[in-house]
């Protein structure tokens, strides 16, 4: 049922504009997947939990390609390798300085080693609605005031390409000799082009986990690991990747990663060439929008932004129209699928498979959208992040209470013992342990005025699990 519905939609027409990064172009993909190749770990072909042959090969391959130290395979997407490097870098109850826009992997990974966070929260452009580059000083200021701290963990480039100075802020981790995890997910594409922001691998970082399946021609789930300079502990990030990673891994998926990096590796440069020149076609051709516009760096940056990865096409909906709206009739008028719609901005995510065709459509829609719209006074003004909630107790604790499910209207002043969030992108509005309040309730009820659904731990959305504090 699952293959035939796939090949079905698979013939529709529909344009990806979202991940994974191969765009369904099999042009970009070496033939015979999967069935004929899909085996275990049989004689010649290696373990990836004791690799010593092919499967070596293929890690240091991937780290000479990097530039890293050491690079680990993932065929549990970046979620194992973050879940694995938190792990390996803290023991229970330690604290851990991460972004509060880092997603819920990271989150997941806070309760499941029993941690203590203390959040970074980025600051959110007015102009556009999404959250800026993490400032190093915001940093700093967080280190020199918490001795205590172990880890910490950002997430650069985000959902929306942003970009943060991982330079800076690993001299500024670094000045307390303790390592920096950034989740680069969305960035396997940087480094092999000087238009792109540098990769977190070359910035600085000491463990930095990429999704090749997003920006890349690799298959979904496919991922990497690596280890840059000594601050890591490569040692126990290998024991977690044995113990969370599955132990049947898939040599589809491994053969994928394979063929993209030497992919990347003997056509990057053309590849990457010829992308360049369908993003300023593209940024040419959407010049003119009158009504909607489209994020450029630095033009449309404020201060507060660091960098941006021109491969993710940030619609600003300005007021017209909600990022949901034009997310859905993108989908019904113009078969163009994207990545993320927002209330006040929509993501389009690409990648070298794109091909000018899809650009060009993407663009004459916007463009058509852009003619046939008028301001609406119904349409979500920006709104930013809501100032953190106070909280009672770490994550890990929260989740062993006892509660009772209460309807999200009667839920300010009372603690939460789930997580919420949109999807995408998986960043956290509230999460175990924290008081909701009054500036939470009025984001969430923001959202769905704008057409877009938070998730729940327990999937039962609006009534959450809380208890008194």
């Amino acid at each position: 049922m699952l293959y035939d519905k796939l090949k079905e939609y698979a013939k529709s027409g529909a344009y990806p504009m979202h991940m994974p990064g191969h765009k369904r172009n099999t042009g970009f993909l070496p033939p015979g997947f999967p069935y004929d190749i899909d085996i275990t770990e049989i004689h010649d072909f290696d373990n990836l939990h004791a690799p010593c042959g092919c499967l070596l090969k293929i890690a240091d391959f991937a780290a000479r390609l990097y530039g890293s130290d050491k690079s680990f395979l993932l065929v549990n997407g970046s979620t194992v390798g973050l879940l694995a490097a938190i792990g390996a870098h803290t023991v229970r109850g330690d604290k851990i300085l991460m972004a509060r826009n880092c997603h819920l992997s990271v989150y997941n990974a806070v309760s499941l080693f029993g941690l203590s966070p203390i959040y970074i929260q980025p600051k959110t452009d007015e102009k556009t609605g999404f959250a800026a580059s993490i400032a190093p000083s915001a940093v700093k200021s967080a280190l020199d005031s918490d001795p205590d701290i172990k880890l910490v963990v950002l997430t650069s480039p985000t959902f929306e390409g942003v970009v943060s100075d991982i330079s800076a802020i690993s001299d500024a981790v670094h000045e307390k000799n303790i390592p920096l995890l950034v989740d680069a997910a969305h960035g396997a594409h940087l480094g092999f082009s000087a238009k792109f922001p540098n990769s977190p691998v070359k910035a600085g970082a000491d463990i930095v986990v990429i999704s090749l399946h997003k920006t890349l021609p690799a298959l979904t789930q496919c991922a990497l690991l690596h280890i840059c300079g000594t601050r890591a502990n490569t040692d126990e990030t290998e024991r977690l990747l044995k113990t969370l990673q599955t132990t049947s891994p898939s040599y589809v998926l491994m053969a994928s990663i394979d063929h993209c990096l030497r992919l990347v590796a003997s056509e990057g440069a053309h590849l990457f060439g010829e992308y360049e020149k369908k993003l300023e076609l593209f940024t040419e051709r959407v010049s003119a929008l009158k009504n909607l516009s489209v994020f450029t760096f630095p033009s449309s940056a404020g201060p507060q932004f660091y960098a941006h990865d021109p491969g993710k096409i940030v619609i600003l909906t300005n007021n017209v129209m909600s990022g949901t709206e034009l997310s859905e009739v993108l989908r019904a008028e113009y078969n163009i699928e994207l990545e993320m719609a927002c209330p006040s901005y929509a993501v389009a995510m690409t990648s070298i498979c794109d091909s000018v065709e899809g650009f060009v459509r993407l663009a004459e829609a916007l463009i058509e959208i852009d003619r046939s719209s008028g301001i609406s006074n119904a349409a979500p003004k920006n709104r930013t992040v809501p100032p953190l909630p106070g909280q009672a107790v770490v994550p890990c604790d929260a989740l062993r209470f006892q509660g009772r499910p209460v309807n999200l209207a009667n839920a300010v002043g009372l603690m939460s013992l789930e997580y919420i969030w949109a999807y995408p992108p998986g960043i956290p509005i509230i999460t175990p342990g924290e008081i909701f309040d009054e500036n939470t309730l009025s984001y969430i009820t923001f959202l769905l005025e704008s057409g877009i659904t938070p998730i729940s731990t327990k999937g039962n959305f609006p009534m959450i699990l809380m208890c008194k504090n």
